[in-house]
């Protein structure tokens, strides 16, 4: 991808505005282009064109010199670039000002209460840690993910696990989703150590968690549909539901269910049978 601007290293604000704006085509902002274009997606000048600044404020922006937005100007740039609510809420962390240092945590632990609820549904259940490390599984879980050699953290099943290629029907759309609920987590918190070990070891063994990573997309992980194809069951359609764990907020609580009377629903009765 050539472009005609450079951003210096250790700016994940700058980072994240140039990457969003080379992949938002000056025809689908309203900018008619005429021409060879050196760079893909807009320019500089056309974002700030946009956003109603100056070039030479959102080149500041960009190259983090200008320490200070305001939450106008954010807001401003995020239509410019057409970023969604969960974007915009990772530009917005990208430049809140740092906290105090905190100690180092430890292992992440799922409460007792929590493990007791998970065991109680009908349905696969797993609960989720801050860098989607697998903490807990159901035995409705277990069994559902079963082809995987280990269910320690989803980023890797997805993309250092071979069985994950036939047991996501839409592997690019599950790779895709799973690195921009990452992102989103690390726009959150940037000093993670577990998370930045996490995206060094898949930047190292795998070259499409590289370039998805590179693009900056961000989703928050809240509900939709997932296509699995199971080695026993066959082809299960499932919906999950997220729920932030409120005595853990960094832990989230998934649950897959199927729509009634339909073979996914079939599937899952199955499923509860090899579980137990």
């Amino acid at each position: 991808m050539r472009t005609d601007e450079t951003v210096p290293r250790g700016n994940p604000l700058g980072e994240y505005l140039r990457a969003r704006r080379e992949q938002l085509p000056p025809g689908l902002a309203g900018i008619t282009s005429a021409g060879h274009r050196r760079v893909s997606g807009l320019r500089r000048e056309e974002v700030a064109l946009l956003a109603g600044v100056s070039t030479d404020y959102y080149t500041r922006l960009e190259q983090g010199r200008e320490r200070n937005p305001s939450r106008q100007l954010l807001h401003a740039v995020a239509r410019a670039l057409q970023l969604d609510e969960d974007a915009l809420a990772h530009l917005l962390h990208l430049t809140a000002p740092p906290g105090p240092r905190r100690r180092r945590r430890g292992p992440e632990q799922v409460s007792p209460a929590l493990r007791q609820l998970l065991g109680s549904l009908a349905t696969p259940g797993l609960v989720l840690g801050r860098s989607l490390d697998v903490l807990a599984l159901n035995p409705c879980a277990r069994a559902l993910y079963a082809p995987f050699a280990r269910t320690d953290n989803l980023l890797r099943m997805t993309f250092l696990d071979p069985a994950a290629r036939s047991f996501h029907r839409d592997w690019d759309e599950a790779a895709r989703a799973s690195v921009a609920t990452l992102r989103s987590a690390a726009g959150r918190d940037r000093d993670e150590r577990g998370l930045i070990e996490l995206v060094g070891e898949l930047a190292l063994k795998s070259d499409e968690f590289r370039v998805l990573w590179a693009r900056h997309e961000v989703h928050g992980k809240s509900d939709g549909s997932k296509r699995f194809r199971h080695p026993q069951l066959g082809d299960l359609d499932l919906h999950y539901e997220t729920f932030t764990v409120n005595s853990s907020p960094e832990q989230q609580l998934v649950v897959y269910q199927a729509t009634p009377d339909t073979a996914s629903a079939e599937g899952l009765a199955l499923l509860r049978a090899l579980a137990s």
